[in-house]
């Protein structure tokens, strides 16, 4: 007979044995979390040095007196706020119309019945492979027939769908029971109704996935944005504004200040990905457990 003792006694997972292979494994993790994050480190190290200290020879791995002087010389060569302006609208943007398009168009993709369904759906796939600087021409000829070009809009109409996304999107929302979106519909709810109020919160990891892959994209952009932006200066988004440090006091090669700019530029996307971090890993794990 099983007491309540025993009932209430909490269940215990699998213990972690060190052996050889697990420790070398915790090892060869550690190397590789180090190799990854020493660029970083580095980077706001030396937004930290001197001028001296960044030109010596062997390098100052550490800064002797950590000083702001580089951040508040940044503001003074490139138009910061300006820029991060540009940055954030090219971003938030791009970033939200990727998520209704992806949305709608892999509901449909996972969901509907229509003729021709999986050879438009393996075109779209197919997009996927070609390279950038293939379709950078034809686009840039679109966008000056629109009369878009050297504005910001010229640089998110052509990104406003994303193949990758409807991907990613069907393959989820295909795991969503057919069961509750009939009942949503039997209750009188429309389309776009089902697709928001049912369907979306049910992929909620892989949403919050593509915000993250499609925000740092469109943050860090720098091709498009250089090609349909020319001539406008006060448009230009942070990466591309940040290009002008290194021609900044070419003499003296100020590497701390050029580091400034680049630590500045990559806080928005990192803050992103502590916001995010936890339905990422979550759009990780599921999508390895449906295979």
């Amino acid at each position: 007979m099983t007491t309540a003792g025993a009932d209430r006694r909490p269940l215990e997972g699998p213990r972690f044995k060190a052996t050889p292979a697990s420790a070398l494994l915790v090892l060869v993790i550690i190397v590789v979390a180090v190799i990854a994050a020493f660029p970083l480190a580095w980077m706001i190290l030396t937004s930290l040095k001197t001028p001296q200290e960044t030109m010596q020879v062997p390098p100052v791995w550490l800064p002797g007196a950590p000083n702001l002087d580089a951040y508040t010389q940044v503001a003074e060569v490139v138009s910061l706020g300006r820029s991060f302006l540009n940055s954030a609208v090219i971003a938030v943007v791009t970033t939200l119309a990727i998520i209704v398009t992806s949305l709608m168009a892999g509901y449909a993709f996972a969901k509907y019945e229509f003729r021709y369904k999986e050879a438009l759906f393996a075109l779209l796939i197919a997009t996927m492979f070609l390279p950038p600087i293939v379709t950078l021409i034809p686009l840039y000829r679109i966008t000056g027939y629109l009369g878009l070009n050297a504005s910001l809009a010229g640089v998110i109409v052509p990104n406003l769908a994303n193949a990758f996304g409807i991907f990613l999107m069907r393959q989820f929302i295909k795991g969503v029971p057919n069961e509750l979106i009939e009942a949503a519909r039997v209750d009188g709810a429309s389309e776009l109704r089902v697709l928001f109020q049912i369907v979306a919160p049910a992929v909620m990891p892989a949403i919050a996935a593509l915000v993250l892959f499609a925000f740092v994209y469109h943050w860090n952009s720098y091709l498009w944005p250089l090609t349909v932006l020319q001539g406008s200066a006060d448009q230009y988004p942070i990466v591309i504004s940040l290009s002008r440090l290194l021609s900044y006091n070419r003499g003296a090669m100020n590497t701390g200040l050029v580091m400034a700019g680049a630590t500045l530029a990559v806080l928005p996307p990192v803050l992103l990905f502590v916001i995010l971090q936890r339905f990422f890993v979550d759009s990780v794990v599921s999508s390895g457990v449906k295979g």
